[in-house]
């Protein structure tokens, strides 16, 4: 990769502006999306359609994905024309081990269920598109729209989106919301690790609650030239 300064030539961008400076002018032909299908996913995806609909979505089946969330991928693609939704699941071998691991081990868990699949899955990208935000607390508070990992760039879009903002996009676009998000579910990951979010409580709170883990690692993980962690 180059010594370009991303954030600086492009950090005071956001939204669909971002998107289509990366994917037509910064990267072309090299960025991909990786989504959970999840709360608020749909509104950065519905702004990545507008850009391009052929631009990869990495999709991550961990095996342990609420079936609202499979039917919810489904409804989606069709409804925002994304042509190029990629699959990604565990090795069998991974899964093998994985088995009950999110009862004793979260971490190792989601190693295998999600970090090690989207290591493989994004191996060639030079940038990677999330929907990452300020407003769902933790780590991300910090979250700018462009930050370098290694030897790929990643993009935020909507890092400085307030939930409003998220809110109005779903109106505005007439976007359907995640099936669970009615049952009180604000961040949506694997069954057995989500629960729904209490008044006054962050976005985010209901993902692993009563331990200290806040990220599963496939934002955290620091991706070489070759796509391994390193």
């Amino acid at each position: 990769m180059s010594h370009v300064d991303y954030s600086a030539a492009y950090g005071h961008l956001s939204g669909k502006d971002l998107i289509e400076v990366i994917a037509h002018q910064v990267f072309p032909g090299k960025v991909a999306v990786t989504s959970s299908f999840g709360a608020e996913s749909a509104v950065l995806l519905d702004l990545v359609a507008q850009v391009d609909p052929s631009i990869p979505v990495v999709f991550l089946d961990t095996g342990e994905l609420f079936d609202e969330t499979l039917e919810y991928r489904y409804r989606l693609e069709r409804q925002l024309g994304l042509t190029n939704v990629v699959v990604v699941r565990p090795a069998s071998e991974d899964l093998t081990e994985a088995e009950d691991l999110w009862r004793t081990d979260h971490d190792r868990c989601c190693y295998l269920r999600k970090v090690l699949p989207l290591a493989r899955a994004v191996e060639g990208y030079a940038g990677l598109i999330d929907g990452r935000k300020q407003a769902h607390g933790f780590d991300r508070q910090a979250l700018s729209t462009v930050q370098v990992s290694g030897e790929v760039v990643k993009i935020s879009p909507l890092a400085n989106w307030s939930e409003d903002d998220v809110q109005k996009a779903f109106v505005s676009r007439g976007l359907p919301t995640h099936p669970l998000v009615e049952q009180g579910y604000r961040s949506i990951g694997c069954w057995p690790c989500t629960r729904p979010t209490k008044p006054g409580e962050s976005a985010r709170a209901g993902r692993w609650a009563g331990s200290a883990k806040t990220e599963c690692g496939i934002h955290t993980l620091v991706l070489g030239s070759d796509g391994a962690g390193i």
